[in-house]
This record gives C-alpha cells, sequence and structure tokens, in this order.
C-alpha cells in the first residue's frame, strides 16, 4: 500500500508527466497535486473535472448501466488528461487526475502505469 505522496511522486515519474493529482469527485477539492504550470493549475483541473466523472455517473445511471469506469480519456492537440476514479475502498469518491505531455507521453503504458499507481494507493 502507498500512501498519497508517493502515489503522486510516482503519478510524476510516468514519461510525459506534467502534473498530477488526487481529487475527491464529492466536493471538487484536490487533496494532493504535484507538477502543473501556470497553464496547468491543478486545483482548477481537479474542480473541473470533478463534473466530468459526475456527468459520466449521472449518464451511466441514466442508461442503466450496471459497471464502473475504469478511466476516462481526454485528448487534447498537445496533452493527454486521464481521469482513474479509485475503486480500492479507502478511496471511494476519488479519482486520480494525471496531465501528460502528448509529445513524450506513451498513452498505453501510462494508463498501465496509472492504474498500478491506483491499485496500491491507501489513502
Amino acid at each position: 500500500m502507498a500512501s498519497m505522496d508517493v502515489s503522486l511522486k510516482e503519478m510524476m515519474t510516468i514519461d510525459g508527466a506534467i502534473g498530477a493529482a488526487v481529487v475527491d469527485h464529492g466536493s471538487g477539492m484536490t487533496l494532493g497535486a504535484l507538477g502543473g504550470s501556470k497553464d496547468l493549475d491543478l486545483q482548477v483541473a481537479g474542480a473541473g473535472n470533478t463534473e466530468v466523472v459526475k456527468a459520466k455517473l449521472r449518464t451511466m445511471d441514466s442508461l442503466g448501466l450496471k459497471d464502473t469506469i475504469e478511466d476516462i480519456l481526454i485528448t487534447l492537440g498537445s496533452q493527454y488528461h486521464i481521469i482513474r476514479p479509485v475503486s480500492g475502498r479507502g478511496g471511494k469518491g476519488l479519482f486520480l487526475y494525471l496531465a501528460l505531455d502528448r509529445s513524450r507521453a506513451n498513452l498505453a503504458m501510462a494508463r498501465h502505469q496509472l492504474r498500478s499507481i491506483e491499485e496500491k494507493l491507501d489513502v
């Protein structure tokens, strides 16, 4: 099991990582963050992506889908943004948020590494 600080540090070692956060999608509050820049405010990104997660959960409920979100991928011209809800018992209601520089990232490897980090996270 890994603490939030350890998990954030591991997220930032993923090739192309430019920002990482752990966010409570109930409140929109960013509980921990590393990286970011003047162009990537992780507090704002966390709050905004909370709305993405809530919208997807509402849509799944409306459709009667009895499934869980593995991850949500947003592709921009120069970046990838991955949102991964935490499925472990202690992390219910949280998600991992990872922003990647598209020119330096391997999306498949980033998703694989983020899944591994999420499985070890103990909040």
